[in-house]
């Protein structure tokens, strides 16, 4: 049986499956997301705000809001710092409309990008159990782990969103990418 580069280990270690389980999420939204023009990007489901463009850009900054502010306590820095950026849970999904497709697909090839440099470099320092710089009110500080294991539920959520949005823009249906597939606008 020949497995897609996105499936996760079949029983691989926890990092190994983390990772491959966020790889696999991040795939299947980037494959809902594909391809789209400006209006296909801007399509809503009911009475949601959410649009595929919008949720390209929100999980954008959430790859690097998570491994950059989060992991390391560090500002969250370009392209972020220069687009108006707002952490605020809506800036993202509204500012969407204002950009291309091209630059939507761009912001979010190159944050996954980013994030997968920072992960592996991380991971290199030490496991899962390493200490983020987020911390609770109380003191404690995220794990790695507890970390990665966010990100991933951010992905399942939204790309859940992304399923039934890109449905209604064209009736693309399905839980993984086809065999083979890339992205049509691969900007990183």
């Amino acid at each position: 049986m020949s497995e897609s580069a996105w499936e996760p280990p079949v029983a691989g270690s926890e990092v190994e499956q983390l990772v491959g389980a966020l790889e696999r999420l991040r795939a299947t939204f980037r494959w809902k997301a594909d391809g789209l023009g400006v209006e296909g990007l801007a399509v809503r489901v009911g009475g949601s705000r959410m649009t595929l463009g919008g949720l390209l850009k929100h999980l954008a900054a959430n790859e690097d809001y998570m491994f950059t502010v989060k992991l390391r306590g560090l500002p969250i820095g370009e392209p972020w710092s220069g687009n108006g950026w707002r952490d605020d849970n809506e800036w993202e999904f509204v500012s969407a409309a204002e950009d291309t497709p091209e630059e939507l697909y761009a912001l979010w090839d190159g944050a996954v990008e980013r994030s997968r440099a920072r992960l592996a470099a991380t991971l290199a320092e030490g496991g899962l159990d390493q200490l983020a710089h987020v911390s609770w009110p109380d003191g404690r500080h995220a794990s790695l782990r507890r970390l990665l294991c966010d990100l991933i539920e951010e992905y399942g959520r939204h790309t859940g969103h992304a399923d039934l949005i890109r449905e209604a823009v064209d009736g693309r249906v399905g839980e993984d990418p086809p065999a083979g597939w890339k992205p049509a606008l691969q900007t990183a």
